[in-house]
């Protein structure tokens, strides 16, 4: 059903509405201005009819449990029967009031007045209102404190006059006025602990502040007889309609919103409330007819009470701030515990709780895993510092892409996640929001980073470790089709990605197990297929699979780490190898030798420092080393240039490999101490091609022309890769290129067979290289 919020309002402001009008009303008739007194008394039955009609209301529209639901229609009940035992006075008093004075209230109309006040009595007395803090010893203490304190004030100034009167009460009035009394000292001493409870609190407080009205207008009658009944019939009764609206509104609102975090009780300040209620109680006895001896030493007391209910509540003040401060603290650990220290997101743990809270109680949520590509470039080229703002930044705008949608966090490191549950069908929604989120320049260095994103949707009851498996291997899948992107998981996605994750282990295994091979690739000058040099090209033999070609297993390496030992080994053992080949063919045999580096390598502080002790272990000068990596490689960053530089100044030689695909070709040549420029493949294809049409040659000849004369300005040595024909050599000597190496000069070959090239070019005279 749908609530009209919009209801409750309307009472509380028709209640309102009459509490206004009576207090106009009562002050024109001050001033003699308003006529007889007996219009005023339809005020109550008026309001109470409205207070009862937004009570039943209520019960009528809003789900309530069994136990709210009594609570109210208890409170409707006393309500009406109040209202109509006051309709009844009111009738009586507009028929038979002798001027302003009003006739002694009839029996009826008592009875149902006072069947009101038990109803609403045994309403409060009986609503359960949870669990209280604390004992239920200091519970009992101070509801009685606050019970006799009240108690105290309303005997002296409401019953006790009622008692000592000239002119005796009837026992109506009597019974009407101790019910009064009663409802307000038992609903104030009960309802001020409230701890919580199906019933709204302060819905519940609202309908025992009624009885302070009642006790209020019991108060103007006895000390004011029947002068007292006009205010309190204007002003005083009127308030309590509108109390009973307030309280409908709201239960109302409770239904309507989640339930708040609980509050302080606000029963922890009635005892000294109490204490002062006493005080006044005796001030006013001592003002009585007593002697002047007994008079101060009871407002000696009073003093002595008052100023201990003083110090008590400064230490309650303290001790509040103390436990406010200590909250404070507590609050900031837990946000420490819970929250990632540099961007302020969830951490891992707090993820991890609320995402196995949500498999538990929904039908199904969806998991972002988000890596960012690339990250560890800029925390070596541009320092850690730059590195923590720009994930402070890709924070703030995961953040702002995600809203309202989700939870994010950051896992670690670069890695980030995201819970979304309300609407789990968002997961790809979210993703790509994140992706143009990341799409811009980020941070007060505007940096562009990317991110890869895994997205799975996990139903109730998936374990933890399993959606975050999912999210995961999603993640992975989206590196693998070029990062940039999102992937959402299907079944059977794991197994190329576990597959990929168990190379990893199996290259440890190789690599301790002494399974890696080198071939070696001849570099040949073209004009007679003299061998210059070798490129030094890894090999996995693996036990069952024979051997596995390089594409297969170096990105595993390079994901791993382990390119890192691996391309150590290569470097030694090619050095060993290459050491040998000189000491038993001579130093003018072959002339350089080539292993690839990888980026991961030029990363690493010790590089330099290996290729260092690997030259002094082999022997081989460092000028007959020569360390081939890509352009991609090269714009890694400082941390990379500067062991290039290191390595120059060591007198090792650099080659750019597959020269002309990557991003800034001719600023390298300038920034970076090359010594060889690669011509790629794919400039290579097709050059020797002759179809008749010149601009078409040309065009394809274009790049390796060009590289070729930039090389010879810049003093360059210039090697074309890939040759597959003699056509191309041909073509290639036309261009300028002196040096080639591809599988029509020869392939790539193991070791033993390298030797037996070798030996066959050492029996013939060599001529010296260009």
């Amino acid at each position: 059903m749908v609530l009209d919020a919009r209801a409750p309002i309307r009472h509380v402001l028709t209640t309102l509405g009459l509490v206004l009008a009576g207090t106009v009303w009562f002050v024109l008739f001050r001033l003699g201005l308003a006529g007889p007194a007996w219009p005023v008394y339809w005020l109550l039955p008026v309001s109470g009819t409205v207070a009862t009609y937004a009570i039943v209301r209520m019960t009528h529209q809003v789900t309530l449990v069994p136990e709210v639901r009594r609570f109210w229609a208890r409170i409707a009940i006393a309500c009406a029967s109040v209202s109509t035992g006051y309709t009844l006075l009111a009738v009586d008093v507009s028929r038979n009031s002798i001027g302003n004075r009003p006739p002694p209230i009839g029996p009826i109309a008592a009875s149902f007045i006072g069947l009101g006040l038990g109803m609403a009595i045994w309403a409060v007395a009986s609503v359960p209102m949870g669990r209280p803090r604390g004992s239920q010893w200091r519970l009992l203490l101070d509801r009685s404190i606050a019970f006799f304190g009240l108690a105290a004030l309303l005997w002296h100034f409401c019953v006790a006059p009622m008692l000592d009167a000239v002119d005796p009460w009837s026992d109506a009035g009597i019974a009407l006025v101790a019910l009064a009394c009663l409802l307000a000292m038992g609903g104030v001493a009960k309802v001020s602990y409230v701890a919580g409870g199906p019933v709204d609190r302060t819905a519940v407080r609202l309908v025992a502040a009624v009885g302070l009205t009642a006790a209020v207008m019991a108060m103007l009658a006895v000390q004011m007889g029947w002068g007292g009944d006009v205010p309190g019939q204007a002003i005083v009764l009127p308030v309590a309609p509108l109390l009973l609206a307030l309280a409908v509104r709201s239960q109302w609102q409770a239904a309507l919103t989640p339930p708040s975090a609980p509050e302080r009780p606000a029963g922890s300040l009635l005892p000294y409330l109490a204490v002062g209620s006493v005080a006044i109680t005796l001030t006013a006895v001592a003002t009585g007819n007593m002697s002047w001896t007994d008079r101060l030493a009871m407002l000696l007391a009073v003093l002595v009470g008052l100023l201990v209910t003083a110090r008590l509540g400064v230490g309650f003040r303290d001790n509040a701030r103390l436990l406010a401060e200590r909250q404070q603290s507590e609050e900031q650990l837990q946000h420490e515990v819970t929250h990632d220290g540099l961007t302020g997101l969830a951490n891992r743990a707090l993820f991890r709780d609320r995402l196995a809270a949500e498999l538990r109680v929904r039908d199904a949520v969806s998991v972002l895993i988000v890596d960012l590509d690339d990250f560890k470039t800029v925390n070596d080229s541009l320092g850690h510092a730059v590195g923590d703002r720009l994930l402070v930044s890709v924070a703030e705008a995961l953040r702002t892409a995600v809203g309202g949608d989700g939870l994010p966090a950051r896992l670690g490191g670069d890695e980030f996640a995201v819970l979304v549950c309300d609407r789990p069908e968002l997961g790809t929604h979210v993703a790509q929001r994140v992706l143009d989120a990341l799409g811009r320049p980020l941070g007060p260095d505007r940096l562009l980073v990317q991110a890869s994103i895994g997205v799975t949707t996990a139903a109730k009851g998936t374990t933890l470790d399993i959606a975050l498996r999912q999210a995961d291997v999603a993640m992975y899948a989206a590196k693998q089709r070029g990062k940039a992107g999102f992937v959402a998981y299907t079944p059977g996605m794991e197994k190329p990605i576990l597959t990929h994750i168990q190379l990893g282990g199996e290259l440890r295994r190789a690599l301790d197990a002494g399974e890696f091979r080198i071939h070696y690739q001849p570099l040949m000058r073209l004009e007679d297929r003299i061998v210059i040099g070798v490129e030094a090209l890894v090999r996995w033999q693996h036990p069952t699979r024979g051997l596995v070609p390089p594409g297969e297993f170096i990105p595993a390496a390079e994901r791993t780490g382990l390119i890192v030992p691996l391309g150590r080994w290569v470097l030694r053992e090619s050095l060993r190898q290459f050491a040998a080949w000189l000491a038993e063919f001579g130093p003018d045999t072959i002339q350089k030798l080539g292993p690839n580096v990888s980026a991961r390598q030029l990363h690493d502080p010790d590089f330099v420092g290996d290729v260092r002790e690997a030259l002094a272990e082999s022997g081989v000068p460092a000028e007959r080393l020569v360390l081939e990596l890509t352009e991609s490689e090269v714009l890694r960053g400082r941390q990379v240039l500067l062991a290039l530089h290191e390595l120059h100044e060591l007198g090792v030689r650099l080659a750019l490999d597959d020269f002309g695909t990557g991003e800034s070709s001719l600023s390298l040549l300038r920034a970076f101490p090359a010594s060889i420029v690669k011509l790629d493949k794919s400039f290579v294809d097709g050059i020797e091609v002759d179809d008749g049409d010149p601009a078409a040659a040309d065009a394809r000849q274009a790049v390796a022309r060009a590289v070729s004369q930039l090389a010879g300005a810049l003093r360059l040595d210039t090697v074309a890769e890939g040759i597959e024909n003699a056509g191309q050599v041909a073509k290639l000597r036309e261009l300028g290129y002196t040096l080639g190496q591809g599988y029509h000069l020869a392939k790539p070959m193991p070791p033993e067979q390298m030797r037996k090239l070798l030996r066959a070019q050492a029996s013939r005279p060599v001529v010296a290289a260009p």
